[in-house]
């Protein structure tokens, strides 16, 4: 008869992946919520999506990573893909692996205080490194050891799984690196239980599973949810050589208040096929760790499938390693039929492996017979962890500042993996305690956080040379314990709150706030005093209003300097200023032409328009083809260059459409000349006098 050892149990595994690939499409339905509403979280390590999945197979929602750990812890990698052929569910083809830092925690909320829970790891290597380098490393609970993962092979599926009760609404599961290759996870269950199941499984100690095996199944089948509610994986333990299978469409009993095992499980058993022998097999124990460990406790299940006749009976007795078995009874058992009936360990005893027997009795004309069992380690959960206020105040802290450093699991405990910068009290009748805050230097911005106000313990606290801002929260004058507190070089303002000035006063706390610059040290220097403000009202309102009354008027002057200067100057920007000589030069932003620009547009002055009186116009035309007028000032007398100004500055104040417009000017040396639009009609005069003679 094969005997389980590690290795089959292995095979077992391997073989469970298997038989839920069968069902399992590898995408599944995606979701964004759970689908269930039995409390069970399922957590896929390294998945990829956004929103998780729905497994095919069990109904289950998976969720993603994301939230149950720092984003920066380990990183999320696919095993090879060698291993995913022939598929396998989801949730094994990635893992999340923590090269760095010896501990890697993640965080469970939500829970209910007091309540029992099924929880378990998942772990497949399947070479997603590319080292074929096969880990061994640590699981905590908590503060509590929980197991050793020591993976047998790379395409071989571990399993690590707890049932205990959880004192707190929340619970940490860490990694712990032993320097034996980097630890990593598939996966992470959760499941409530009844707390009247497992009796057990208490506040004191955990039942971490060695075994489950469900006797009879020759199909290979592993039972899990939904034909087991609490989602508890029955592995399937079948020897045709030595054991008949024995099964049962019928309902089976199943109102075990201790146990509960699944209808699937209670269906099928197995008996010897030599009806004169007894069922005898071993759970070998070499594999898991027992420095840990109080002890194993098993919990074996029956059941009578076959309808016997009058005469015919089953009874045995439960040998443990040659001893009767120290269950609720140790006298002969007969199993009832269709009826499930359970035997189990009083108390924890340290085998280094468990031969079961079951030996029928002499007045049994049946062989025995078995439907299950569960094998257990039992590990204590007596160690405490840091204060829970504590913990809260700090995880708050840290979230809000984003500190990353070693600041994983418990802050406190062990004591060698303690948070850096952070000093505990621990007292054996008690929870240790946070005593001292040293977070200087460590790049704090924002305001500081109101949970330190929550470290009821704390004597010392440093949070100098950082960015901080705001105000000191008055607040922290109520931490009895705290004799110094260092806020120097920092960027804080207002002032010293009173309820920390009256504990300086009377040398009962250090405080230290050198520079920051915006810090009055004093309690009352932030406010003016109101003598002071009088007499700068005093002050300032007379300065203002002989400064208005001396402003207004050269402001008013210059204004209409201003304007007055504007009216001289014109709309398109003509003035006139003096010369030396007392003549005036008349500067134009129309177009300025030269004297020799002139003579080549009028044709060296060729055609003579008309004659006024400071000189002669004549006809000219631009190198575009327009024709212009171009009146040419006289030498004669300078009579001829005021009214050539006169005109100029009329020209360009005056806009009409019966008016012509200036183009351009001259002003070459001597020669001053004006160009303006040419009337190939005449002027308006020349019309006139022209009606004048028809009439």
């Amino acid at each position: 008869m094969e005997r389980p050892t590690p290795r089959t149990i292995a095979m077992v595994a391997r073989l469970l992946l298997l038989c839920l690939a069968a069902a399992a499409t590898s995408g599944g339905l995606h979701a964004h919520a759970q689908l269930d509403n039995n409390g069970f979280i399922s957590i896929d390590y390294g998945f990829p999506g956004q929103t998780g999945y729905v497994d095919n197979k069990t109904t289950l929602f998976y969720t993603t990573d994301a939230g149950f750990i720092d984003a920066d812890a380990g990183m999320n990698r696919n095993i090879s893909v060698e291993f995913i052929n022939p598929p396998i569910p989801t949730s094994w083809h990635s893992v999340r692996s923590f090269p760095g830092g010896t501990r890697n925690c993640y965080t469970l909320i939500s829970l209910v205080s007091g309540q029992k829970y099924l929880i378990r790891g998942k772990f497949l290597y399947g070479n997603y490194d590319g080292l074929n380098r096969l880990p061994i490393f640590d699981l905590y609970i908590g503060v509590n050891f929980w197991t050793t993962v020591n993976i047998p092979k790379a395409d071989t599926a571990v399993y690590a799984e707890a049932i205990m009760v959880m004192l707190v609404d929340s619970v940490q599961v860490c990694l712990m690196n032993t320097e034996s290759g980097t630890p990593f996870i598939s996966g992470l269950d959760l499941r409530p239980l009844k707390t009247k199941l497992y009796p057990l499984a208490n506040e004191t100690q955990a039942l971490v599973l060695l075994h489950r095996f469900n006797f009879g199944p020759t199909d290979g089948t592993v039972i899990r949810y939904p034909d087991d509610p609490y989602d508890r994986i029955w592995f399937p333990f079948v020897d045709a050589t030595d054991w008949n299978e024995i099964s049962t469409e019928m309902k089976v009993n199943t109102d075990d208040r201790l146990f509960e095992p699944p209808q699937a499980v209670m269906q099928t058993a197995i008996s010897p096929r030599n009806v004169s022998r007894n069922i005898e097999f071993t759970l070998g124990l070499d594999s898991f760790p027992s420095d840990h460990s109080l002890g194993y406790i098993y919990a074996m299940y029956f059941c009578e499938l076959q309808q016997l006749p009058r005469n015919a009976l089953r009874q045995f007795f439960i040998y443990i390693n040659g001893f009767l078995g120290k269950t609720a009874t140790t006298i002969a058992f007969t199993p009832a039929y269709l009826a499930e009936g359970s035997r189990y360990s009083l108390e924890p005893f340290p085998y280094s492996q468990y031969m079961v027997s079951l030996v029928a009795t002499a007045n049994s004309t049946l062989p025995p017979t078995i439907s299950a069992i569960e094998l257990f380690s039992a590990i204590p959960t007596t160690t405490l962890g840091t204060n829970s206020q504590d913990v809260s105040a700090i995880t708050a802290i840290k979230e809000m500042y984003q500190v990353h450093k070693n600041w994983m699991g418990d802050p406190c405990v062990p004591k060698a993996l303690g948070w850096d910068g952070l000093t505990c009290s621990y007292d054996v009748s008690k929870p240790p305690a946070i005593t001292s805050v040293n977070m200087s230097f460590n790049g704090l911005h924002g305001a500081i956080s109101p949970n330190f106000v929550n470290l009821k313990d704390v004597q010392y606290m440093d949070l100098s040379n950082n960015n901080l801002t705001g105000s000191i929260p008055d607040a922290l004058s109520r931490l009895q314990s705290l004799v110094l507190l260092d806020l120097s070089n920092n960027k804080l303002n207002g002032s010293i709150p009173s309820g920390l000035l009256k504990k300086i006063q009377d040398g009962s706390l250090d405080v230290r706030y050198g520079n920051n610059p915006s810090l009055c040290t004093n309690g009352n220097s932030c406010q003016p005093a109101k003598g002071g403000s009088k007499l700068a009202i005093y002050i300032v309102v007379p300065v203002l209003v002989i400064a208005v009354l001396v402003l207004v008027p050269i402001l008013i002057f210059l204004w209409h300097r201003k304007r007055k200067q504007a009216a001289d100057i014109g709309t398109i920007g003509v003035r006139l200023a003096s010369d030396g000589d007392g003549n005036s030069s008349l500067r134009l932003e129309n177009r300025r032409f030269t004297y020799m620009e002139l003579n080549t547009i009028t044709n060296t002055f060729q055609r003579v328009l008309g004659q006024g009186g400071f000189g002669s116009v004549f006809h000219g035309i631009l190198e575009n083809g327009t024709q212009v007028a171009v009146k040419l000032r006289s030498h004669s007398s300078k009579q001829g260059v005021k009214q050539f100004l006169a005109e100029a500055q009329v020209l360009t104040r005056i806009h009409h459409k019966n008016l012509v417009s200036m183009i351009g000017y001259c002003k070459d040396v001597d020669h001053m000349a004006l160009v303006y639009e040419y009337m190939p009609e005449g002027t308006l005069r020349e019309h006139i006098a022209g009606m004048q003679l028809l009439i």
